[in-house]
């Protein structure tokens, strides 16, 4: 398969996975169809939840911004949904929406009705978030692993559904070999993923300190892979962490902009609480009595 195959899954969208296949028509008592052939309305009380959601985390700010959206506009994407038991439905994709809408009070939800099998409803909540860019990088891995775990997918079956490598895929696997603590680290945001995958070339019992140690020296993705290096060959040349520089403040990033702009030339302020230099770059003597113009001389 070339790499231009492999990755049309992800650019075609949810639409491309499936085949066009017509709503089954639920209840009257649950839903109101529309004669234009637009989605559904579907009481939310009859929605199940998820079982495939592959997101653990929502932000309950955002979700209440949604709320207040869909009290003033409405839902303006439908979510999606398949047929369940007793004339209910389960949800596959848009359980923002759904959450978000119950928040909001509504009693009815817009949404389109699929026919799909359990696997093809996983694939499609999986492509939405990756799409969306929501998943965090162990909710990824989790959600690779599900797919292998129920569905017998095999790595390079995942990589085609996804739009992903089949290494990338590898890569978020592998993540799961992590302890359980590092795994928090970088489900919260604290460790990124290229922080976890330099981490994951020592021995595993030597992981969760190393990690600490991560986190204590605010050690970029770059320095950890220094560090890292230095545990791995201790009597090899030492090579200093590169530790992860504090904000510029900013009113001084724009006193620097501001010099750049009047002078024309690289400036560079070097603060350190109220205290530190100024430095002016210039390449020629042009440049030299540019300076000395603007100070006056």
């Amino acid at each position: 398969m070339t790499d231009k195959s492999k990755h049309r899954a992800l650019g075609k969208g949810l639409e491309s996975l499936l085949p066009s296949r017509p709503a089954v028509v639920p209840t009257i008592a649950a839903v109101a169809e529309s004669p234009t052939g637009k989605p559904l309305e579907i009481a939310v009380e009859l929605i199940d939840r998820n079982p495939y959601q592959t997101r653990t985390a929502f932000d309950d700010a955002k979700l209440e911004e949604l709320a207040k959206s869909i009290r003033a506009s409405g839902v303006v994407q439908p979510i999606v949904v398949k047929p369940g038991e007793a004339g209910r439905y389960t949800l596959i994709t848009g359980e923002r929406r759904l959450m978000a809408s119950k928040k909001a009070g509504k009693a009815t939800v817009p949404a389109i009705v699929r026919e799909v099998s359990n696997v093809q409803a996983m694939e499609m909540t999986i492509v939405e978030n990756l799409q969306r860019a929501d998943l965090n990088a162990m909710e990824q891995a989790h959600a690779y692993a599900r797919l292998s775990r129920e569905f017998q997918m095999t790595q390079e079956q995942m990589a085609e559904r996804t739009g992903k490598d089949r290494a990338s895929v590898a890569n978020f696997l592998r993540l799961l070999k992590l302890p359980e603590s590092v795994q928090k680290f970088v489900e919260s945001g604290e460790l990124s993923f290229g922080h976890a995958r330099a981490l994951l070339s020592l021995e595993p019992e030597r992981i969760e300190a190393a990690a600490q140690k991560v986190l204590q020296l605010h050690l970029t993705v770059r320095g950890t892979e220094n560090y890292v290096q230095g545990l791995l060959n201790p009597e090899g040349k030492a090579v200093k962490p590169e530790v992860q520089k504090p904000a510029q403040d900013a009113n001084v990033r724009e006193a620097q902009d501001m010099l750049r702009r009047t002078l024309g030339l690289k400036v560079t302020i070097d603060d350190k609480k109220g205290k530190g230099k100024v430095i002016i770059e210039y390449s020629g003597v042009e440049d030299f009595d540019a300076i000395l113009t603007a100070l006056g001389k």
